[in-house]
């Protein structure tokens, strides 16, 4: 294969978009993208995940760039783990988050960095059964780590504040952050769950923004991406071109340029051997 135009920026979201609803990136889809970047395509992702999470799926990705994790807070190396950037809330913020949210303990978790290490703090409670659910999942995670008081949660640099509900418990809870413009927050339905989550990070950390630092850092021309849900809406208008997988939400669906096949047909691996095709140089 000839080399590719690397002037063009290639993001797309894990979770229902680049990832099978099995929870899997499949091997054709880690053969193409590892092929098309070693040939010089310029592609990355861009998740909620923290960078642990998203390796258990995107280890097998040989990717050059650093990868946008935690919806933008953190920038990491996919093949190492290591946390290259990161944002976290300032001692008045952190002090306002317990304030407004006395009932993180029954909901949620609160990711915390200690150098490049990052613990999900947890208190145990009476949770609600979706953050309960959570946990269970994560029981055997070294990285989720009980406190022992509401305090304990904020340990070290507090970077990312994460609630789990029903959407009559969390939508008030949203509506309550969404009021201080100091940080970001982001209130949207799990793909796979009937469960709602509340997510908040520090100002200027979403996916459209760390995407464009990349874009500027880099020197990229243009910008291609993918996406399915709500929280993609931001990097599709940041974008010079988004496609929506057909699976993606209909708000999505319209805001895009074109919408392609589904996250179970390997359909951004798939336009991506198409385009390359195209842009050989």
């Amino acid at each position: 294969m000839c080399k590719i135009n690397g002037k063009v920026l290639f993001v797309t979201d894990l979770d229902g978009t680049l990832m099978h609803s099995d929870l899997t990136v499949s091997n054709s889809t880690v053969r193409i993208i590892n092929e098309l970047v070693g040939n010089g395509l310029s592609f990355t992702y861009a998740t909620a995940r923290s960078i642990v999470s998203a390796r258990t799926i995107t280890g097998n990705l040989d990717l050059k760039l650093p990868v946008i994790t935690r919806n933008g807070c953190v920038l990491a190396d996919n093949g190492t783990g290591k946390c290259l950037e990161k944002s976290v809330f300032t001692e008045a913020e952190v002090e306002l988050l317990k304030e407004m949210l006395p009932e993180l303990p029954a909901c949620g978790f609160v990711s915390c960095f200690d150098g490049d290490m990052m613990f999900k703090m947890f208190l145990p409670a009476e949770h609600t059964p979706e953050f309960q659910g959570y946990l269970d999942y994560y029981k055997d995670d070294p990285g989720t780590v009980p406190a022992t008081g509401f305090d304990e949660m904020f340990t070290g640099h507090p970077g990312y504040v994460t609630l789990i509900g029903s959407k009559d418990y969390i939508a008030p809870l949203y509506e309550k952050v969404r009021k201080y413009n100091g940080w970001e927050s982001v209130f949207s339905k799990d793909i796979y769950r009937d469960e709602y989550w509340l997510e908040i990070c520090p100002q200027n950390c979403t996916k459209a923004k760390s995407i464009l630092k990349l874009k500027e850092r880099y020197g990229f021309e243009k910008i291609i991406v993918f996406g399915d849900s709500i929280n993609d809406l931001p990097m599709f208008k940041a974008a010079d071109e988004a496609y929506a997988v057909s699976n993606a939400i209909d708000e999505l669906k319209e805001a895009a340029t074109a919408v392609i096949g589904s996250n179970d047909e390997d359909a951004v691996a798939d336009f991506l051997r198409e385009w390359a095709k195209e842009n050989q140089q």
